[in-house]
């Protein structure tokens, strides 16, 4: 398929890709949309079965920053990167300085930040040769490592999900995390916290079981936390999860969490509406850590220190905005996701 016949493509204003032979670099770079400022979007690192695989999770993840980044009401615009290749066997230093070439080559027009395979370890190495990257620390405005943001409004984002549809806090809820990486483990020690009762699934069987020791968490086979007999199904690992045959073994009355496009295609949405699944569209409910990361934006632009009460009051307005889209939706009879996208598109039309 040609890049601009991809459904992925739409209203992208640029797509980058960058090899760099001499450190194994071949990475890519989407821009969505610089209406409401710069673009900015995680670096992801990734074993992609092709180079057609990259490019589609580019531009889905890029869009999905624009909608997010709006939706967060930030001055930025939605971009994404990603490096192709094996996060656990090929990360080198020269080759995240040369994706921070990369990144230079763009004059300011995308921001990086860490994604899935790449840590802020890794990106200071990036720092060395530009300066749009975020999320590091040894700054005054330094933001740090987003993941424990993400994880908070996507605790809160559940919370209030959980209230609408549930009548209850989340003392005793029971809610299956599918992913406890960066994002995933936060998010777990928060809920076990608030008194939920955690099912855990990961790949990665060390992070199963530090968070089931840490939580008392119940470990169940990647394979069967669709099954798992839950009140919220929290999806935190890689994109696509919501499918049309995975909605049929949900036995939930609440999809929400961490993951990126979550819905593999927009017909899962419907499905989940017509079970009575309320469903939080993934960008709104996982802008935590873009907002943290834009806090850290807005202080090196001002030569200010990192302002955690500005990251608050953004993060306590994306529940308020949560909160706006759901009972939008319930009252116009319409799916959460369309009306979340709506009033993205909206927001990045009137800044055009």
């Amino acid at each position: 398929m040609s890049l601009f016949a991809s459904p992925a493509f739409e209203d992208h204003e640029a797509v980058h890709a960058f090899s760099d032979p001499a450190s194994g670099l071949k990475a890519i770079i989407a821009i969505h949309s610089t209406a409401r400022g710069p673009a900015a979007g995680g670096c992801r690192m990734w074993t992609y079965p092709d180079e057609q695989a990259a490019m589609d999770d580019a531009l889905r993840l890029s869009r999905a920053m624009s909608y997010k980044n709006a939706v967060a009401d930030l001055e930025l615009g939605g971009g994404k990167a990603v490096i192709i290749g094996d996060s656990r066997v090929a990360k080198t230093p020269a080759l995240f300085e040369a994706f921070g070439r990369a990144v230079e080559a763009l004059g300011g027009r995308y921001w990086s930040a860490e994604d899935v395979g790449v840590s802020p370890a890794d990106l200071a190495y990036t720092h060395k040769t530009t300066r749009y990257v975020a999320g590091l620390e040894g700054h005054p405005a330094a933001s740090g490592d987003p993941s424990p943001v993400t994880a908070e409004g996507i605790a809160r984002g559940i919370a209030l999900c959980v209230r609408r549809a549930l009548g209850r806090d989340l003392d005793g809820v029971r809610i299956a995390l599918q992913g406890v990486g960066h994002v995933g483990a936060h998010l777990a020690d928060k809920l076990a916290a608030a008194g939920a009762r955690l099912t855990i699934a990961d790949v990665d069987a060390e992070a199963v079981t530090a968070v089931a020791r840490r939580t008392g968490a119940k470990v169940e086979a990647v394979t069967a936390i669709f099954d798992a007999d839950v009140d919220v199904f929290a999806p935190c690992a890689m994109g696509g999860a919501i499918t049309r045959a995975t909605v049929q073994r949900l036995k939930c009355k609440i999809v929400a969490g961490g993951a990126n496009n979550q819905l593999a295609e927009p017909e899962a949405g419907r499905l989940l509406d017509d079970r009575g699944i309320l469903y939080a569209p993934d960008f709104v409910i996982n802008g935590g850590g873009i907002i943290n990361i834009a806090g850290e934006i807005r202080g090196l632009d001002r030569g200010e220190p990192f302002d955690p009460a500005w990251v608050e009051m953004k993060l306590g307005r994306m529940i308020e905005t949560l909160d706006e889209i759901l009972s939008r939706a319930a009252r116009e009879h319409r799916l959460p996701h369309e009306v979340a996208i709506e009033t993205a598109k909206a927001r990045i039309a009137a800044a055009r």
